[in-house]
This record gives C-alpha cells, sequence and structure tokens, in this order.
C-alpha cells in the first residue's frame, strides 16, 4: 500500500464526456476532483468505441466527432486543474465515518475523498482475456492484459497479441528494451495508428520484432509460467518460445468491481433519486449511463444534466454550514473567477 494519501474533496470515477464535465461543475462549485479511469488516455467511450464518428445531439454543436467532444471537454475544464490518474481501476470504495471515504485502486493508490461520483458509463472497460484452460492461472505472473512496468520486461523474450494501437505501442517501446518481441495478430490488417505500424515494421527490418500473422491456438506453460504460445499459421503451426505474454485484444464494458461497493444495484445499472443523483450510499454519486432513475435515457446531454444536479448537492455535503446560490457564468464575477476570465474595466 501507497504511504502516501491522496486527500480530495471529489473523486471521479470515470473520465468519459459526463466524468470530465462532472469536473466542470464542480470547478464552478470551487470544488476540486481528482479523476480515475482504467483506460489509459481520457475520452471513455468516446475514445474507444467510436473517436471519429459524428454526434449530433449535443445541444449548441450542430456536429462533431467523439474526439471533437472530448477535446472540447478537455480545454473546458482546464481551469479547474484536474488530477488525472489513468490506467487504474477503483478496487476498494469504503466509508470512513459520516463525512469520508477511503478508496483504493488496483495500482495500491489510496485516497481519502469526501464524495465520490461514479460515471463509469456503462462500467468499467475490461480487457477481453484468452480463453485456454488454465490460462487463468498465469495472469500477472508472465500473461498480462496491461502494463504498469515496462522495466519487467527488460531483457525478456516477448510475445505481443493483437493488432490494435495498445498492442503496437508496447511492441514499438519494449522492443529496445526486450530480448526479442514476437507479434502476432490474426490478419494482415492492423487496427492501429498507420504511423505506429511503420514503425514496427522499421524494427522488423532491423530483426528486433518479428511480426506473424496467424491464429493463437493454445499455449505451454510450467510452474513458473507460460513458456510458449502456439500460432497456426495457414496448414502450418510454429510454437513461440517466450517469457512473458501481453495480450491486447480489446476492452469490454463491464460494471466490475463496482458491483462490490455495496451500492443499490439495478441489473448492470445504479439506482439513483432525480434531485441528487446520489445512490443508496448517501456522498456517492452516481451520473451518465451507469445510472438508472424512472424515465433515464442513456444520452451525453442527459448526463451533463445529471452531474450539474449532483456538483450542487455535493457542494452542500462538503460545506454544510454555507448556502449554495446558483450564479450564472454569464454575469458572476466568482464563476469568472474560477474560470480565468478577466473582467471587463
Amino acid at each position: 500500500m501507497s504511504d502516501q494519501i491522496i486527500e480530495t474533496d471529489a473523486l471521479i470515477v470515470g473520465a468519459g464526456p459526463v466524468g470530465l464535465f462532472q469536473v466542470f461543475e464542480l470547478g464552478l462549485l470551487g470544488v476540486k476532483a481528482h479523476v480515475i479511469d482504467t483506460m489509459r488516455v481520457a475520452g471513455g467511450q468516446c475514445m474507444e468505441l467510436y473517436p471519429d464518428k459524428p454526434i449530433y445531439d449535443i445541444p449548441g454543436i450542430p456536429v462533431c466527432s467523439g474526439e471533437e467532444l472530448i477535446e472540447n471537454l478537455m480545454v473546458q475544464i482546464e481551469p479547474f486543474d484536474p488530477v488525472f490518474h489513468l490506467g487504474e481501476e477503483v478496487a476498494v470504495v469504503e466509508a470512513v465515518d459520516d463525512d469520508w471515504f477511503r478508496v483504493v485502486t488496483d495500482n495500491d493508490k489510496e485516497f481519502r475523498t469526501r464524495t465520490v461520483f461514479i460515471a463509469g458509463g456503462v462500467g468499467s472497460f475490461q480487457p477481453r482475456r484468452l480463453r485456454f484452460e488454465g490460462i487463468d492461472a498465469f495472469e500477472d505472473k508472465n500473461l498480462f492484459y496491461k502494463v504498469r512496468d515496462p522495466s519487467k520486461f527488460e531483457g525478456k523474450r516477448i510475445v505481443v497479441l493483437g493488432g490494435g494501437d495498445s498492442a503496437l505501442d508496447w511492441v514499438v517501446e519494449l522492443a529496445p528494451r526486450s530480448n526479442g518481441i514476437t507479434s502476432i495478430h490474426r490478419r494482415d490488417e492492423y487496427r492501429g495508428a498507420q504511423a505506429t505500424v511503420d514503425k514496427m515494421m522499421a524494427l522488423a527490418d532491423e530483426g528486433k520484432v518479428e511480426p506473424i500473422i496467424g491464429k493463437v491456438s493454445g499455449y505451454k506453460s510450467d510452474d513458473d509460467g507460460v513458456t510458449a504460445i502456439t500460432v497456426e499459421i495457414g496448414d502450418d503451426e510454429r510454437e513461440i518460445a517466450c517469457d512473458a505474454v501481453l495480450a491486447f485484444y480489446g476492452l469490454a464494458p463491464k460494471l466490475g468491481p463496482i458491483a462490490e461497493w455495496g451500492l443499490d444495484i439495478n441489473r448492470k445499472t445504479i439506482n439513483v433519486d432525480t434531485e441528487k443523483f446520489e445512490t443508496s450510499t448517501p456522498g456517492i454519486y452516481a451520473v451518465g449511463d451507469i445510472n438508472y432513475y424512472p424515465g433515464k435515457k442513456k444520452l451525453i446531454l442527459s448526463g451533463f444534466h445529471e452531474a450539474a444536479l449532483a456538483s450542487f448537492a455535493a457542494k452542500e455535503r462538503i460545506e454544510p454550514e454555507k448556502k449554495v446560490r446558483l450564479q450564472y457564468t454569464t454575469t458572476s464575477p466568482l464563476m469568472h473567477e474560477r474560470l480565468g476570465i478577466a473582467e471587463e474595466s
């Protein structure tokens, strides 16, 4: 466990569009937030599933792509200086007392927070795992679905599975420090950025990477972990010896550890009220696609509305002795100060 505990008034779980707008609404009220997301970049489904697809129902914006929406939200929250903790999953949420929660990530990062906002969309994105019998026993031993410490792969023979951005990025990054990397993808067309594909092919020309097009058909192991990956290449089968396996077959949304937090769960969503968007646990709020209430519509713009009301409720919880007044960004000097807007003389 980390020796340092991060203390904050608000902790947002999920860095999709609603989670980012939650930062903005809290910031307007003078509440600073930390943000945790399992993905390595902010953006949630917008970035993972449809960065290039057009979105037409954001008020005041006739059309924008998912990526453009996230970029604009990131610019919008800059005045509030949120702290992001990406590539981490919340493992523990527990009440310390009536005023504080203890939150711990799977990377042993610990927080002490007054409020928690669950903005996890359809849940945390979990890696799609290999489905060979018995292989789960080697997860985090020498089979990995994410890389936390690249130095662990120094001088090792590495097999990287997958053809998307994550797989290609790690092939390129780990190649200089490894004892050889084999990249295995089932198709000869890669899903990652062309620039990264070109870098991998250049490393292949230098003999540092061996790209293989084929289907993973099995594995071999001993007491220490996976020792080889078998691949079907046309009518032939080949065995690739390895010291470590990195599998990047994409992500699938699941409720994940949230289901263990003691909240009132409605199938794969969290029940909330429509005044505060508070869950069954006071001080924990749920906004966006992950929540449920009568009449709920899973729209980004609905999540924005929910984030605004949840912010006011949280502000009252954090500072119960102060009255929270509604102020308008158009005219309020305090709002302008928080936004970093210079007043006209």
